[in-house]
């Protein structure tokens, strides 16, 4: 049997998905159920409010990233040991991948990834500032695709008793159920910065706290019950294996670093997982603040907020010396956004690793979206010519001063021709977010080689 399932889903960005979401995980959990949390597209941040709340690992489902293909079977391995999903949507409910095909529902939508895994869905609607006005919009989301059901919606930010009384007769008129109505609670904002939230690593105890606030007030503003008799999901695919997708794994010892922390937070569950799966052990290090763990054989730098700590990662001097090592000995080392600022000779005048010579610097210029790109040069997890889809989500800009073959090759978002990241030894660094479950031939490239280094002794 699938595990049911919603999708919380809004009108558009800002309407409250996150509170909402975060809040049903939490208030589901409290009332008893084993809640398997997901958010739709390549966002690393509201994962971590929604593993606070399930009390498990929180993952991500994005068919431009992975494909349709997998979203199923994704959806199952997440899921085991469920018996509700939550599913967080991504901007507004039809809001998705811009190309020239132009498909309804837009590719990577909420409504995209509803219908890929036969969910209903929950309209988050602020209804601040409309009243009746709200029927129209209940009735153009819910006829516009008629492959998208809209199982009810949860009113957000709602103003007074009368205010909600005459939402509750808009909405039964353009016949969708109201499931909840949340009234305005400013203190339940959290923090944002240009890339969203403050990631909950970073916010610490004061994520718990807001964590526990939005479950509470959905847990007294939401029929749970009725949340929970509508939710459904239509799965049939068996559950994605990371020890079938990994292949035959390693014989000889592999010990791969993880970066994580504050400055490192941005990364997919499944990565470990593949590279546990190839025969490695993974060990996570901050390199805020530790060394890296002994017996290091090849490094994983994944996305996040260098630049909010380039003087606390410059002062660990013992980190960057060891990776610069590790790099001058040839062992792998695969970094992504955050990973390549962390590579380069400096970031903001901030001494990095120096294993690529550059340097990185904030710019007030956002780059964001998602890329086909072509790996340039033979790698050590990529081969010419491999493609791949990923995303690019950075406000920061690198200048090489070595003569590096690029990682990727795609076109940006003013459609020219990007030559991103670099190709030196055993290092890969971009700025391209990728999903490991896509390529999982790269993982265990990646594993194979640092196996090789170690039985030759480095």
């Amino acid at each position: 049997m699938s595990v049911p399932a919603v999708m919380v889903a809004a009108p558009a960005s800002g309407s409250g998905k996150t509170t909402v979401a975060t809040g049903l995980i939490g208030a589901l959990r409290q009332a008893g159920h084993a809640v398997a949390p997901f958010k739709v597209g390549p966002d690393f941040v509201d994962p971590g409010y929604h593993a606070l709340a399930a009390g498990r690992v929180s993952r991500n489902l994005d068919p431009v990233l992975v494909g349709e293909k997998l979203i199923g079977p994704l959806y199952a391995h997440g899921a085991a040991g469920a018996d509700i999903a939550v599913i967080e949507g991504v901007m507004g409910l039809f809001d998705g991948r811009i190309d020239a095909q132009a498909r309804i529902p837009a590719s990577g939508s909420s409504a995209h990834v509803a219908g890929l895994l036969g969910l209903p869905v929950i309209l988050v609607v602020d209804a601040r500032g409309q009243s009746h006005s709200i029927a129209a919009l209940l009735h153009g989301f819910s006829t516009f695709d008629s492959a998208t059901r809209i199982a009810g919606v949860i009113l957000n930010r709602v103003g007074s008793a009368r205010h909600e009384q005459v939402l509750r007769q808009a909405c039964e008129q353009a016949g969708v159920p109201v499931l909840g109505a949340i009234p305005r609670r400013d203190e339940l904002e959290v923090p944002s910065r240009y890339l969203g939230l403050v990631t909950a690593v970073e916010y610490e105890r004061r994520a718990d706290a807001a964590v526990e606030a939005m479950t509470t007030l959905i847990a007294r503003h939401v029929d749970l019950r009725a949340v929970s008799r509508l939710a459904r999901s239509l799965v049939t695919d068996p559950a994605w294996d990371p020890s079938t997708a990994a292949g035959q794994p390693v014989a000889a010892p592999v010990n791969v670093a993880l970066a994580s922390g504050k400055a490192f937070s941005f990364g997919y569950p499944e990565h470990a997982e593949l590279v546990r799966a190839c025969g490695a052990d993974v060990t996570e290090f901050d390199p805020l603040v530790d060394p890296l763990p002994d017996g290091t054989d090849a490094v994983l730098l994944p996305g996040g907020f260098p630049e909010q700590f380039a003087a606390e990662l410059s002062g660990n001097d013992m980190a960057r010396r060891q990776i610069n090592a590790l790099a001058a000995a040839g062992a792998p080392i695969q970094a992504e956004c955050a990973g390549l600022l962390y590579l380069v000779s400096q970031l903001d005048g901030h001494p990095m690793c120096d294993v690529l010579a550059g340097s990185a610097s904030f710019t007030e210029q956002l780059t964001l979206g998602y890329r086909d790109a072509v790996a340039v040069a033979d790698s050590v997890p990529y081969r010419a010519g491999q493609r791949v889809v990923g995303h690019e989500f950075h406000r920061t800009a690198v200048r090489f001063s070595g003569g590096y073959q690029p990682a990727w090759m795609y076109r940006g978002q003013r459609s020219d021709a990007v030559r991103d990241g670099a190709v030196h030894g055993g290092v890969h660094a971009s700025y391209l977010h990728t999903h490991p479950a896509a390529t999982p031939d790269a993982v265990a490239r990646l594993v194979a080689h640092a196996a090789a280094k170690s039985r030759i002794g480095g």
